[in-house]
């Protein structure tokens, strides 16, 4: 049978433990701040990012890799006629996912190139299950199929605690922005369908728990839960106080709370945090 191996790129927020474990292969995305680059979770870490974007004149921004990167490393994971999963962020939110697409193209290697339609630990449900997939033996088609469940099974929701850089960024207007502040509103949107789409608003953290909280409970209702993040841009008290209430209201306990990577941290601003959870 096949070899097969798993590519993904940086927003997928895994451990390096996992991502040793499993041979998976992350090619970086790039930051620019102020002019300067720097290479995603290489040149620079969550909480270096968060310190540079507190001074820079300018909203920092986000460039996925070219498809000559993506070609590279192609080339190399496939030359011994092994089978290529890349799986991306959703393409919804960057062009990450055609930059790979380009390069499957233009490579000789097999590449079976994925849009998660998710980013972050919901990204990485389905790297890792592939991955874990692959290492004990399963075909080309029980990873495509089985990476369907999973996108079909995720739920991810977004909080931001400032308007500030979604505004920066054109997600929204200032006129809408500078009403929000005045009324404390914190935004909260899924990911559904891989786009950002709005689905309440909050004015406190305490809402913000309680809304998430509800929205899970009936999500999971009947099925088992088999995985529960949340990762933060330096909103870990908002990001306990959900576990908090998640542990307290379901049987599930594994609820895990993580920083994320500056590629989202650039589009939420400070405070934000991000939801996931994996049912089957």
């Amino acid at each position: 049978m096949r070899k097969i191996k798993i590519v993904t790129d940086s927003t997928v927020d895994l451990h390096e433990e996992i991502v040793k474990k499993y041979n998976i292969t992350i090619v970086p995305l790039t930051l620019s701040i102020d002019g300067e680059s720097f290479i995603d979770r290489v040149e620079i870490t969550p909480s270096e990012f968060l310190e540079k974007m507190r001074s820079a004149k300018d909203l920092p921004k986000s460039s996925q890799p070219s498809a000559g990167a993506f070609k590279e490393v192609y080339d190399e994971l496939g030359s011994d006629g092994s089978l290529i999963f890349s799986i991306h962020m959703t393409g919804n939110m960057s062009g990450t996912v055609r930059s790979a697409e380009a390069a499957a193209d233009l490579t000789t290697s097999d590449v079976n190139v994925i849009d998660s339609r998710f980013i972050s630990k919901a990204l990485s449900y389905q790297v890792v299950e592939a991955a874990r997939m692959a290492q004990e033996g399963a075909s080309e088609e029980e990873i495509i199929e089985r990476i369907a469940q999973i996108k079909n099974s995720t739920h991810l929701f977004v909080v931001v605690d400032t308007l500030e850089n979604l505004v920066k960024g054109g997600r929204i207007g200032k006129g809408r922005a500078m009403i929000g502040s005045l009324l404390n509103i914190k935004p909260i949107a899924s990911l559904a369908n891989g786009e950002y789409t709005p689905v309440s608003k909050a004015r406190s953290h305490s809402q913000v728990v309680k809304y998430l909280t509800k929205e899970f409970l009936a999500d999971t209702e009947g099925k088992k839960i088999k995985a529960v993040s949340i990762v933060h841009v330096n909103g870990l008290g908002l990001a306990e106080s959900l576990k908090e209430k998640l542990v307290q209201s379901s049987q599930f306990q594994d609820v895990t709370i993580e920083e994320t990577t500056p590629i989202i941290s650039t589009h939420t601003g400070e405070g934000a945090i991000g939801f996931m959870y994996l049912t089957e």
